[in-house]
């Protein structure tokens, strides 16, 4: 009779993607370490500690995001407890066919749906679950400094701290977030390490916070977007995304390099575009909302698909990246922690299945990661590139670029936008795309899709957003006392 392996599976970082492998691993039975370098959460209730929660080592925490229906339907199948969890207190499912063109409701639009939720305060619920789990231990105040290499320096066998203590490990799986702390201690052990792939989003958001003084909370708008309020248009962004317990946030978008904009960083200015823009403007009326945060500001990080998340020779066994330690994709389009959610579940398994430190087992947890990361890799790195090459034309005044060939020649995301307000059977692709449901090659690229998508009649007219100029005068307008 064999004795069950007791030493853990280490998990480096303590954030959505570490909770969640970290869950999906000790429901399978293994036991699991968690290492985290930040403080706990607040106590208490917790919407009120999803407010209180600050994250420096996560900066990305205190702005706007989205759990996409791919999310949805993760936690739906894989932990029905967090959701159920969710939405008793506070956050909220929506509908994401109220948005769709006219037309009689398909079974599959069941899955149309995103859950409305601040990222601290989902995180919150899910730390607070996997905390109590039997053969869970979480560390805070831990920072990993490197890897511990067996004799053959081809496995990983464990971690050291930077206090120098050897930390043992089954597996060691990186949850270092956009940092993918892996590739130092790789470096560091003088392993190589491989190219990733990459492609610039240059893009800078700005997000700002509110509760909402309406009664119980109603909407002062619709969601044009289904799950979101804004647009996305020839020179910058603006989108409200609902939150839990009466929180949303407005997020705005501008290009990296462009000083004219730069007075968004301020409340004048941040509230002076907000009200300018089409479907936004009612949720920063003063008399709707009240601010609960100051304006947030933050250069996002390039698409990047980590060497480590791709097939091909294998550093060391045993060594894993997950959520944007693998993968990182443009923040625009809401899909980090959703993939982060459906990668620590699909890695568990593939860990139980076959446990076995080692090439096969590297190279299965290799090819799944590309499965799961490529295709909206590409995509997004497509996507970046026109939104921003267009962004750069308007912001220097020159004529707006040629789009860059979208992949496999399908037709380009604001073409097959536009067609979808009046044709439902795009509509829902376009969405169930956006929602990641389904990846792009499943939609875009099925057979009569472009035909349909060039024939479809113009989009109507909506709401005019404001010109780079109205945009400009209403920033200076902000400023001025």
């Amino acid at each position: 009779m064999t004795t069950p392996d007791a030493t853990p599976v280490v998990v480096v970082g303590g954030s959505i993607a570490g909770l969640a492998t970290a869950l999906a691993l000790a429901e399978r039975g293994l036991p699991v370490r968690v290492l985290e370098r930040s403080a706990p959460p607040p106590e208490g209730p917790a919407a009120k500690a999803a407010e209180l929660w600050e994250r420096p080592t996560v900066p990305q925490s205190g702005h706007s995001h989205i759990l996409t229906s791919l999310g949805v339907r993760v936690l739906r199948r894989r932990a029905p407890w967090l959701l159920e969890s969710a939405l008793a207190d506070g956050a909220q499912l929506l509908d994401l066919t109220a948005a769709a063109p006219a037309g009689p409701r398909e079974p599959a639009d069941d899955d149309l749906v995103a859950l409305a939720v601040r990222r601290t305060f989902l995180e919150l619920l899910l730390y607070r679950g996997v905390r109590n789990l039997p053969g869970v231990t979480l560390e805070h105040g831990t920072t990993v400094r490197g890897l511990l290499l067996d004799p053959s320096r081809t496995r990983v066998t464990g971690v050291v701290t930077d206090l120098g203590a050897p930390v043992p490990a089954r597996y060691v799986v990186d949850a270092t977030g956009r940092r993918a702390a892996s590739l130092s201690w790789l470096a560091d052990a003088g392993l190589p390490v491989g190219v990733d792939l990459t492609g610039p989003t240059e893009l800078r958001c700005f997000t700002r916070f509110y509760r909402l003084d309406t009664p119980g909370h109603t909407f002062p708008g619709p969601l044009n977007r289904g799950n979101a309020a804004g647009g996305i248009w020839d020179h910058w962004a603006a989108v409200v995304h609902p939150a839990d317990n009466g929180t949303f946030a407005i997020a705005l978008g501008a290009p990296t390099a462009d000083p004219a904009t730069d007075a968004l960083r301020t409340p004048a200015g941040f509230t002076a575009a907000a009200r300018l823009s089409p479907h936004v403007a009612p949720w920063a009326d003063e008399r709707v909302a009240t601010p609960l945060s100051e304006v947030r500001a933050i250069t996002t990080p390039p698409n990047v698909l980590r060497s480590t998340a791709r097939p091909g020779p294998r550093q060391a066994a045993a060594l894993f990246p997950v959520g944007d330690a693998a993968c990182v994709t443009d923040p625009l389009y809401g899909r980090g922690m959703s993939l982060a959610l459906q990668h620590a579940f699909e890695l568990a398994e593939l860990l139980t299945a076959h446990p076995e430190p080692g090439r096969e087992q590297s190279e299965r947890a290799a090819r799944l990661a590309d499965d799961l990361y490529r295709p909206w890799f590409d995509q997004a790195t497509h996507d970046s590139a026109a939104r921003a090459a267009l962004w750069r034309s308007r912001a220097e005044g020159a004529p707006p670029p040629p789009a860059p060939p979208a992949p496999r020649g399908r037709p380009h995301l604001a073409e097959i936008a536009g067609a979808a307000a009046g044709d439902a059977a795009i509509w829902r692709g376009l969405v169930r795309v956006l929602m990641g449901l389904d990846t792009p090659e499943d939609v875009f690229d099925a057979a009569g899709f472009t035909r349909r998508v060039r024939r479809a009649p113009a989009a109507p007219a909506g709401q005019r957003p404001p010109t780079r100029a109205e945009l400009l005068a209403a920033l200076g307008a902000g400023e001025r006392p």
